[in-house]
């Protein structure tokens, strides 16, 4: 229990200016959302965030059997199993890879960490900093997001905030309909965007951040050969969305992520269905 001088210091505490331009708009729904520190963090501690929403932003691109996979094969089967005419209901029975279409990285993914039906859910909700590199991926299919681009960031908007979910913002959603999402070159390697290991190492050592989301299909960028982000981050007990849609349509700060992760025991991460509150 905190007392009244306890809760005024912690919401003194709290960096509440992300959120004044998601609480400017017209009237709407009201509520107070409280966010943890990640699971790996030595202290318990909760800050309020005072919300109001006006706007729901999908991150989530519509499941297919034809959407675009990390190793090119067909990762969704749909199998009508009842109809309605006939049965009086309809049922279809799906045979799916974890990690297809919009999807979760569990820890467990690269780590003996949690699986994804561990994660706790306050650390699926969180401040969300998107950073764009879009100019350098227009330039560069193997761009990646650095820590100068996370310092820069921070300069332009400020501290990213405690208990954020910070996105790599690269543009590369509006190819997921064409072979330009997977980019293989004539010697079968991919070309597309990711972050830095420089980045989520500057992260896990000076800010708490939850998760990470990328727009294209790997934490890493297309051409890596050893997944060195991902062996640093899920290690740390952290999570990260990849494939993530409609970035674009966010601002750099200002919005709450929320990720609603698969709770399947044992599961290494799985389709997610991602919003993004403003």
């Amino acid at each position: 229990m905190c007392v009244p001088k306890c809760q005024e210091k912690l919401a003194q505490a709290l960096d509440r200016r992300s959120f004044l331009k998601a609480a400017g708009g017209a009237a709407a729904v009201a509520s107070t959302a409280f966010l943890a520190t990640p699971v790996n963090a030595k202290e318990e501690l909760f800050r309020p965030l005072e919300l109001r929403v006006r706007q729901v932003i999908d991150l989530t691109h519509p499941l297919t059997p034809d959407f675009p996979t990390f190793g090119g094969q067909q990762q969704l089967t749909v199998k009508n199993v009842f109809t309605l005419k006939k049965d009086g209901y309809n049922l279809n029975e799906w045979q799916i890879n974890e990690h297809t279409g919009t999807h979760m990285d569990a820890p467990f993914h690269f780590s003996d960490k949690d699986t994804a039906d561990l994660i706790p859910p306050e650390n699926l909700v969180g401040p969300l900093v998107v950073v764009d590199i879009r100019d350098k991926a227009a330039k560069d299919p193997d761009a990646l997001l650095t820590e100068a681009d996370l310092r820069r960031w921070e300069r332009r908007y400020g501290r990213i905030p405690f208990g954020a979910i910070v996105a790599m913002y690269s543009g590369w959603d509006e190819f997921v309909k064409t072979p330009k999402f997977r980019n293989v070159d004539e010697k079968n390697v991919m070309h597309f965007p990711g972050f830095s290991l420089d980045a989520v190492e500057w992260l896990l050592a000076n800010r708490q951040v939850k998760g990470i989301m990328v727009d294209t299909l790997s934490l890493d960028h297309g051409p890596s050969q050893d997944f060195a982000v991902h062996f640093k981050w899920l290690p740390s007990n952290r999570w990260g969305i990849e494939c993530t849609a409609n970035l674009g349509k966010l601002p750099p700060r200002g919005a709450v992520a929320v990720v609603g992760g698969p709770k399947v025991a044992g599961a290494t991460g799985g389709p997610s269905r991602c919003f993004a509150l403003l």
